[in-house]
């Protein structure tokens, strides 16, 4: 199943300001996202960037963060290689472009993608499940009425604390409990 990264507008500017550059400086655009990943802003590099292309400071610092946020959110996606080749495309980078942008992602991607699962939010577990069929056959009013229900209890554990289990009980119909499952 094919997957578009989707934006938004002023993620897609900074990263239109990238589309707009020449591959050298594409280059050099993704050598201070990984300085950026490994020591942080360079706010010298990105004054002698902002003069060399004539453009201010905070253009050349959103780019970069940009470019960044594409990289995590590509990994948090954990889009494949052709997705995201086609994610750049539709954002407008020429074939060259993407072929820079794609070995980045590549190269960065298990290493940004453990960055993520150490520091993300961790979810809780599917421990159990116990289920319940409810039917209510009839009521005064309506002699012919038949109302099914599924009365589900999850337990879940939680990754941070493994002995403490959360019950979640959820109740529905079979209708909706299809569409879910689906």
């Amino acid at each position: 199943m094919k997957m578009l990264l989707t934006l938004k507008p002023d993620h897609k500017k900074h990263i239109l300001f990238l589309v707009e550059q020449s591959l050298p400086v594409l280059q050099d655009f993704c050598k201070l996202a990984l300085d950026y990943l490994q020591k942080g802003p360079n706010v010298k590099m990105y004054n002698a960037a902002a003069q060399k292309l004539n453009v201010e400071q905070d253009v050349i610092k959103n780019s970069v963060e940009g470019l960044l946020n594409l990289l995590l959110e590509s990994c948090k996606y954990k889009l494949s290689a052709e997705d995201f080749q086609d994610s750049m495309i539709a954002l407008g980078f020429t074939e060259d472009q993407e072929a820079i942008l794609s070995k980045l992602y590549s190269v960065k991607k298990d290493e940004v993608s453990d960055a993520l699962e150490e520091i993300g939010f961790k979810l809780p577990k599917y421990h159990d499940m116990e289920w319940r069929f409810e039917v209510q056959t009839a009521s005064r009013s309506l002699l012919k009425q038949i109302a099914p229900l599924i009365t589900l209890d999850l337990s879940l554990k939680n990754p941070n604390n493994p002995d403490e289990i959360e019950h979640v009980l959820l109740q529905t119909d079979p209708t909706n409990l299809l569409h879910m499952t689906q």
